[in-house]
């Protein structure tokens, strides 16, 4: 009796064990696998609500459609005088051809070129390079919607390569005005313009790098940089953001063929929009003017006036008579800083100082032979480079 009790009991144990091994070995791990993928997608969800992708839109056509009928090419046609070869006014060569004759006399033919531009009112004017118009006899603007006109030059900036045109239509569109302090390098951008002449064109790249300076090209440059295409004939044309605003004009290339190789720079529209607006109220652009020359404090100059630091300007000369020169600045002193702006090279101060309305105050903080001082001048308008005719 006891010996079937105990076989009882040996063959329940071996069956719960048995039992708990099947659970343990097929329904348990299958329980585990069902439980944790919902669990993991719900905080993918979590985090793609949260934190979407970064990433554009698959297509720009709609910032095209919006922004490329406002985008003008423009042809403009001059007469040149050409003068003969020097060769021709030998007294040897008149005396043996005579004097009479035409090949010695000078000849005038209309020399033309390309480029383009942007409407940015509905009243006709329209912004583009002063390169693109300087000494042009007639301009044509050519529309996206087939319609030409005769346009003239309301006014012209060289020292920023810009100028603005006029035209005599009805229904114009314009283009709104971005925000070019906004942009970031990776930002998508699409230049619009004319190049080579073959007709409106659209090319994509990025914000390269923005503030670009020190290239030669302008007195004052701050340039947005690129990759989109940009070539000859593209001058003066759009560099807008991926919604279609303007946020440049267009203006030069980097390039050792003469072609696209990847540097482009556009003029932002913070410099371009001041320019507009002072040359459709005034005729040309007012910039603030005290009448000195500054240079970059180089370590060797730091070390022959026992300098702790290298920043700021040097003043290396004075306008006599100037606004700088009866605030009191003299020749050695060196400014810190204009307007509370901390200045470290001498085309900041430049910018600093144009960027002021003519009668408006500018504080100087400068250093005289180790003593701080604060000068206060009063801006003039800046002189105007005249306008290049050849």
């Amino acid at each position: 009796m006891r010996t079937r009790h105990w076989l009882f009991y040996v063959v329940q144990a071996a069956v719960l064990g048995l039992a708990l091994a099947f659970v343990l070995t097929w329904i348990w791990p299958d329980l585990l696998r069902r439980e944790g993928p919902p669990v993991e997608i719900r905080q993918t969800a979590r985090e793609a609500t949260a934190h979407p992708p970064a990433g554009g839109p698959v297509s720009y056509a709609a910032a095209v459609e919006k922004a490329a009928p406002a985008v003008v090419n423009i042809n403009t046609a001059k007469v040149v005088t050409v003068r003969p070869n020097p060769f021709f006014d030998d007294p040897l060569f008149r005396e043996f051809f005579g004097r009479g004759g035409g090949v010695i006399t000078p000849q005038q033919r209309v020399e033309t070129s390309l480029g383009s531009g942007v409407i940015v009112s509905e009243q006709g004017y329209v912004l583009t390079n002063y390169h693109v118009v300087r000494g042009a006899d007639a301009i044509q603007v050519s529309l996206r919607d087939g319609r030409m006109a005769r346009a003239q030059v309301v006014g012209s900036d060289p020292d920023a390569d810009l100028a603005v045109l006029k035209v005599d239509l009805k229904k114009l569109p314009a283009m709104m005005l971005g925000r070019s302090e906004g942009l970031r390098v990776g930002d998508v951008v699409l230049a619009i313009g004319n190049p080579f002449g073959v007709g409106q064109t659209v090319t994509m790249g990025i914000v390269s790098a923005t503030g670009r300076n020190r290239l030669g090209i302008n007195t004052f440059e701050n340039f947005i940089q690129t990759d989109a295409a940009i070539n000859p004939g593209n001058s003066g044309g759009a560099l807008v953001d991926a919604e279609g605003n303007l946020v440049g004009i267009n203006t030069a290339i980097f390039s050792k063929s003469g072609g696209y190789q990847g540097i482009g720079f556009a003029i932002p529209t913070s410099l371009a929009k001041g320019v507009l607006e002072d040359i459709i109220q005034y005729g040309r652009p007012l910039r603030g003017w005290l009448g000195v020359e500054a240079h970059a404090i180089t370590p060797e100059i730091a070390r022959e006036l026992n300098l702790k630091t290298a920043d700021g300007v040097i003043v290396a000369g004075i306008v006599r008579n100037g606004p700088a020169h009866k605030a009191g600045l003299l020749p050695g002193d060196i400014i810190q800083s204009i307007d509370g702006k901390r200045i470290t090279e001498a085309r900041e101060a430049l910018l600093a100082i144009s960027n002021r309305r003519p009668g408006s105050k500018v504080v100087l903080k400068v250093v005289r032979n180790g003593q701080d001082l604060t000068l206060e001048a009063t801006a003039i308008e800046r002189p105007q480079r005249p306008a290049q005719t050849e």
